[in-house]
């Protein structure tokens, strides 16, 4: 399986895409190169409430503290943006991604306004999911 690229590259390569048909095939490809969502992960308790397609999100600390993301989705689009999410995230300690903030990140890549509401607003369900569960295990 292909890595995902780190938070650099994934702006070099959404910068190379000539067009949002180029932009929405790779956020599909950054999904399809996930890692695979053990079946037992797929549980009522890491689903993320508010958003239209079914996400399930696990995060773990690794040993040295820095949080491990998983997930999945039932939709290919909302894979993707589970992928670029954990791209923004990785490497990062509970502390640090409380304190990161994604949405410069999504305005260099002009994501939010080339998403239809119901995706930017599952979006943000995960990224308020994700930053509420870090703040309960920093």
């Amino acid at each position: 399986m292909a890595e995902l690229p780190d938070k650099e590259k994934l702006l070099r390569n959404f910068g190379r895409c000539a067009n949002w048909e180029e932009k929405y095939l790779y956020i599909i490809e950054l999904g399809q190169r996930l890692p695979p969502l053990a079946e037992e992960a797929h549980r009522p308790e890491n689903i993320i409430q508010g958003c239209q397609s079914q996400v399930w999100i696990v995060m773990e600390p690794d040993g040295e503290g820095m949080i491990q993301l998983q997930g999945d989705s039932d939709a290919a689009i909302v894979k993707g943006l589970i992928a670029v999410v954990f791209i923004l995230y990785h490497q990062m300690s509970p502390q640090d991604i409380v304190a990161f903030d994604v949405r410069p990140w999504f305005e260099q890549m002009a994501l939010t306004q080339h998403l239809t509401p119901s995706r930017s607003q599952g979006l943000e369900a995960m990224i308020r999911a994700i930053r509420s569960k870090a703040a309960i295990l920093s």
